[in-house]
């Protein structure tokens, strides 16, 4: 069976037998970082990219994070694919954090957006089948015949009119000396061996026996653990700290004062959260009323009936509206929190002239810069190791971890691993952002469509704090994408945008604006169509006529779930998105008795382009239809006085596996560019669900959670 090659077991073992520098298998060793003066290496060399033993077996580097996305097998199959290779024989290993493993979309090491698969389809197949004709250029060269004679299949090449055979672990050493050929021909779909086909992943067999290394596993030598304690406050500084109560406690070694927290460090977990537990720090409140939910959701509905930075113009809508009573409807979300599974952590080992970090992280490729300025380094003395990751969602794009991690170091002279409780990872988030949107339009004649639509948005900017360049004209892209671009024709439309920055840390959270928008955009389009006394699916596709590729996803969908026929005290509920490069649309099949919801089936079907690996796919919808249906029933972060209500899961409560309904999941693969697929069937969930749930009762709810006006899962 196909194995990943770091094992948590052997990791364990090195923590206390190696230096730090030496204690993770896939390490960047320091001498390498510091050099700036060395070339910078080929992204497209071969040998950056997988190593081919004697016993030819296949070690392939993955770039990107694995985040349970199945990234460690889909980047590995790609070059297997073209490398024709035996799929027995290949180990998977992630990459050192180094710039020839970049996301080439951001040309940074990252793993966002659901770009994995969409920068690596291209690049992984020609490094492996760049590879593949330098093996069979070897295999001719040892028989001194010609290259077209020589056939490269099941990790063998086989001249074929002798029928001689070469394995490739024979014709390794001979092909790292060849050239890299200019060009290499890719395999035609209709060729493809491994692509296309259900593949078990290579991360599973790790995970479920306890191999697998995630960041709370890492340990160094002479390593503290931490936990913190931020002010309670968004904005808020720590004033003073009597260290003493905590120093007190055995095992408690130091406290460590921040600038907006302190960090205590022990020889445990529990003992760092024990000494927490006794200080009692004195924090320096912001000036000025502190915000509130009421206030900071009136502030948002104010300022979308308001909206005037131009995200879209097509057409003249303003015209179209002008002297008629056009359909209206005011919708709103809440923020909402990530609460990844395994808590925020990082370890580091800062010295004098160099400093060693790992943790889960989706941008490895960024950390030591972001370090850089916090410790007084350059950012090429500072090695960087990414983990496995338990959740990412956009959350491990932040930084604040990694920084109070290095700090705690640097003051404690020695490694430190920093683990937040839950309680500190949901009072102190980056939020998914509060949003309102007020949407007005007109029918066209005979209801045949919509004539005009004006979209007006309000919500925090995600792009101003750290991508301050990409906000134009007053307009954040994330707070408008899946209205800008929504997938139907309409001839006259108008999306405007208002962007209402408070004191709330807002940030990527898994979907990002789509998650908002698509659910505001879709809501209104059914109102629309029960507006018109239309069916709404039928209504979606008359305004998809010119629109071919979506229309047809919609229309595998319906015959799939049998729409128009659920069955008897059923109700079916559509919505679709464009999104990353996919399509998708989702049905939610439900029944209501009183305020209980019984959900019988949700149904997705998505058009991703090319499908890598229909397993993978399948359970990619799966996760984001349970992350979608948790948000929409009862997520809501709450603010009081500047603080975060919710502490934990008994009031930022999950999906239930009890709660949870039968997926089944339509791929219509188009043929198209690859697509994304991590995030496409969050964005869908809560409006056909919604729109389902108006189907069964006859109320349209226009806010989230579900669970505020009354209903709840059976």
């Amino acid at each position: 069976m196909s194995h990943l090659h770091t094992s948590r077991r052997r990791f364990l073992q090195a923590a206390g037998a190696m230096p730090a520098a030496l204690v993770l298998g896939f390490h960047l060793p320091l001498a390498k970082a510091a050099d700036a003066r060395a070339p910078a290496r080929d992204p497209d060399d071969v040998n950056a990219w997988l190593r081919i033993d004697a016993d030819g077996g296949v070690t392939i580097m993955v770039p990107s994070a694995e985040l349970g996305q199945g990234v460690m097998t889909s980047a590995p199959m790609l070059i297997a694919e073209e490398l024709a290779c035996d799929w027995r024989q290949v180990r998977a290993e992630l990459a050192p954090t180094d710039p020839v493993y970049n996301n080439r979309m951001f040309k940074v090491q990252a793993t966002a957006s659901s770009t994995s698969a969409r920068w690596s389809f291209e690049p992984l197949r020609r490094i492996g089948a760049t590879a593949r004709e330098m093996l069979r250029e070897a295999a001719a060269q040892s028989w001194s015949v010609p290259v077209a004679q020589c056939r490269a299949a099941q990790g063998v090449v086989r001249h074929e009119p002798s029928g001689r055979t070469l394995g490739y672990g024979a014709l390794a050493a001979r092909a790292a000396t060849l050239p890299r050929p200019a060009s290499v021909a890719l395999k035609e779909p209709r060729d493809w061996k491994l692509l296309g086909r259900p593949t078990d992943r290579l991360d599973v067999p790790l995970k479920t026996r306890g191999a697998a290394v995630f960041g709370v596993d890492v340990r160094v030598p002479r390593m503290l653990v931490g936990s913190v304690m931020a002010c309670p406050a968004f904005g808020g500084t720590l004033r003073r700290v009597d260290a003493q109560p905590a120093l007190a406690l055995r095992g408690v070694r130091r406290v460590v004062p921040l600038d907006d927290a302190v960090v205590v460090l022990a020889d445990s977990y529990w003992t760092a959260r024990n000494g927490l537990a006794a200080l009692q720090p004195e924090w320096q409140l912001p000036q000025g009323k502190l915000a509130g939910d009421a206030a900071l959701m009136a502030g948002y509905r104010d300022a979308a009936r308001h909206a005037s930075a131009v995200a879209l113009r097509h057409g003249d809508p303003d015209a179209q509206l002008q002297g008629t009573q056009p359909y209206t409807a005011e919708y709103e979300v809440p923020y909402l929190a990530h609460a990844t599974m395994e808590p925020m952590n990082a370890t580091a080992d800062v010295r004098a002239d160099r400093a060693e970090i790992w943790g889960p992280t989706q941008v490895c490729g960024e950390i030591a810069q972001r370090l850089s300025g916090a410790l007084g380094l350059p950012a090429e003395r500072i090695a960087v190791h990414g983990t496995f990751v338990g959740g990412g969602f956009g959350r491990r794009e932040e930084f604040d971890v990694f920084v109070q991690a290095a700090l705690a170091s640097k003051a404690a002279g020695q490694p430190v691993k920093l683990i937040w409780s839950r309680e500190e990872d949901i009072q102190h988030d980056f939020y998914r952002p509060a949003a309102a949107a007020r949407f007005s339009a007109v029918l066209a004649p005979d209801a045949a469509g919509i004539r005009a639509l004006d979209a007006r948005l309000a919500c925090s900017s995600i792009y101003v704090r750290n991508f301050p360049d990409r906000v134009k004209g007053g307009v954040d892209p994330k707070s408008v994408e899946g209205v800008v671009d929504l997938p139907y024709a309409l001839p006259h439309v108008a999306v405007r945008h208002a962007m209402v920055n408070t004191a709330v840390p807002v940030g990527f959270w898994r979907g990002v604006g789509y998650t908002q928008n698509t659910f505001f955009a879709e809501s209104f389009i059914d109102e629309l169509a029960h507006h018109a006394k239309a069916d709404p699916l039928q209504f979606r596709l008359k305004l998809l006529a010119d629109r071919p590729r979506p229309a047809r996803l919609l229309q595998r969908l319906a015959q799939h779930v049998g729409w128009g026929s659920a069955p008897a005290g059923r109700c079916h509920g559509v919505a679709l998105s464009q999104a990353w490069g996919s399509l998708c649309a989702t049905v939610v099949e439900l029944s209501v008795q009183g305020q209980r919801i019984t959900l019988h089936r949700v149904v997705n079907a998505i058009d991703c382009g090319t499908v890598i690996n229909p397993a993978t796919v399948e359970r990619q919808l799966e996760g984001a239809s349970i992350w979608g249906l948790s948000a929409a029933m009862t997520g809501a972060i709450t603010i009081a006085d500047g603080r975060v209500q919710q502490s934990n899961f008994h009031d930022y409560p999950l999906l239930r596996l009890a709660q949870t309904p039968r997926f089944e999941a339509v791929l219509a693969p188009s043929g198209e560019r690859i697509g994304g697929v991590g995030e496409s069937a969050v964005p869908t969930l809560a409006p056909a669900l919604a729109n389902a749930l108006f189907a069964a009762t006859g109320q349209r709810l226009r806010s989230l959670p579900l669970a505020r006006h009354g209903f709840e899962l059976a």
